[in-house]
């Protein structure tokens, strides 16, 4: 269940499940039922104010009122307005008072479940319930679907609820896994409410929560009569003297991720920097651009960008390697080299590229799509734009294909935010490129086991920590079949 389903097609899956048979008042009677049975794992009973949109959201909110009553829980309910559609069922099943939404409930003891406004809000909160918003402890509040005021696509309508736990159904929503709003739910519960795959499946989704599964099953583990040549040769493009060490990184990163082969393509006056730090990686000298160009040819994959440099010599450093048609990871300098004329890069690339920017870089290349309020709407216009993959890096990576698909990371810690640290990622999508596997599952691969190995490392981590953190984590990915040991 890694799809994730913006609120214009959960609408459609639930469509597409009453028409296969299912009532709506059935899934609210679900949701409502998955709410109260979560709260009730993780805390002893105590007094729970519930508090009920006049919609469907409403309505889990009161069938959670009365199960988590029939408990024997003490529960308020305060509703917004009367009721409408299949919510009018769940509230007159609630035989309990129903007093008015007032700005004094914010002083109420105990849990609060919002169950005013779901993921389809396209409006700031107003009034009362903007008033609860800003009043509310999140330690003591419970979502359903998601904080009221927070949209499912990812953006928080200020002022909006935080959560320390939200319940949501069937498959979650861009706003789970993107930030600021995943930070507004605190633990994400993702209950069954008995929408059928084929309602999801119906809907077309193409955005999913990045998940082995989701690239698995292209994984290149070697072959038993395999050897270094066919497991991949990637190029790492160096700077100068006192810039090497990005480049470093980038190929270590390379190897763990289980390419045969790592070059340092280094100019001359860095030879012997490099030369001095490198033992399993090989090293090979290239006077200007052309040259560089002309040994990225005999490799499978190469990196341009990490430490290198800017300016026009990159410029065109990118444009000779972009015309041997090799698989080409840029990042870093290959990008805020193009600062000034994006379109000028745009037009170098092919579908065997992959951008790696962070926000800023991802600014200065795409400045009108900086607006966006959605993470993954903005990468997903800017690999349609690049014409290849975008990995737009952060706390909540997105790896977007310029067909539409998408992927949202959410295993990355924060002690991954330090220097060099993507420089490792370049080179480890790059190693996984380098041996056959699918562009845009390699950056998705990469990108996971980027944060999980940050994950495993923990604090005081450093960017060389990271590649020799790896194996571990793909021993654990390996399945018993490709296990040779």
């Amino acid at each position: 269940m890694l799809e994730l389903l913006d609120p214009c097609e959960m609408a459609k899956a639930d469509k597409a499940t009453v028409a296969l048979g299912l009532q709506v008042a059935t899934l609210m009677e679900n949701a409502g039922g998955a709410v109260a049975r979560a709260i009730m794992a993780r805390w002893p009973p105590r007094p729970v104010l519930v508090l009920c949109g006049v919609g469907n959201n409403g309505g889990d909110g009161y069938v959670a009122a009365r199960l988590l009553a029939e408990a024997g829980w003490p529960v308020r309910v305060a509703a917004l307005g009367a009721p409408v559609g299949p919510a009018i069922e769940a509230a007159a099943r609630w035989t309990g008072p129903v007093e008015p939404l007032s700005p004094s409930l914010a002083d109420t003891d105990g849990l609060v479940l919002d169950a005013l406004f779901g993921a389809g809000l396209s409006r700031p909160l107003d009034g009362v319930a903007a008033a609860l918003a800003v009043a509310m402890d999140p330690r003591r509040v419970i979502a359903v679907d998601l904080p009221s005021g927070v949209r499912g696509d990812g953006a928080v309508l200020a002022p909006a609820f935080s959560a320390c736990l939200t319940v949501t159904f069937a498959r979650k929503k861009p706003a789970h896994v993107l930030y600021p709003a995943r930070a507004r739910c605190g633990e994400v519960v993702l209950a069954d409410i008995g929408v059928p795959d084929a309602a999801i499946d119906s809907v077309g989704a193409l955005a999913w929560e990045n998940q082995p599964d989701l690239w698995r099953a292209h994984f290149p583990w070697p072959a038993a009569e395999t050897h270094k040549h066919r497991r991949g040769r990637v190029a790492v493009a160096s700077g100068g003297p006192s810039r090497t060490g990005a480049a470093r990184l980038a190929a270590r990163g390379a190897l763990r991720a289980g390419a045969g082969l790592a070059t340092v393509l280094s100019p001359p006056s860095a030879v012997l920097v490099n030369a001095a730090h490198l033992t399993a990686i090989m090293l090979e000298s290239v006077a200007d651009e052309n040259e560089l160009a002309a040994r990225a040819a005999a490799f499978d994959a190469v990196v341009i960008g990490p430490a290198y440099g800017l300016g026009e010599s990159t410029r065109r450093a990118v444009a000779a390697a972009a015309a041997q048609r090799v698989t080409l990871v840029l990042d870093a300098d290959a990008l805020t080299s193009f600062a000034d004329e994006p379109q000028e890069l745009f037009s170098l690339l092919h579908d065997g590229c992959v951008l790696t920017p962070h926000e800023g870089e991802f600014g200065r290349l795409f400045p009108d799509l900086s607006d966006e309020s959605s993470k993954l709407v903005r990468a997903r216009s800017a690999a349609a734009r690049a014409g290849c993959t975008i990995v737009l890096k952060g706390p909540d990576t997105v790896i977007a294909a310029p067909d539409g698909r998408a992927a949202v990371n959410v295993n990355a810690p924060p002690f991954l935010a330090t220097a060099g640290s993507g420089d490792v990622l370049a080179g480890m999508i790059a190693g996984l490129a380098a041996q056959g596997m699918p562009l845009w599952q390699a950056s998705c691969a990469a990108v996971w086991l980027h944060g999980e190995a940050g994950a495993n490392l923990g604090p005081g981590l450093i960017a060389e920590d990271i590649s020799e953190a790896l194996p571990a984590v793909l021993a654990q990915l390996q399945p018993p079949s490709e296990q040779r040991f």
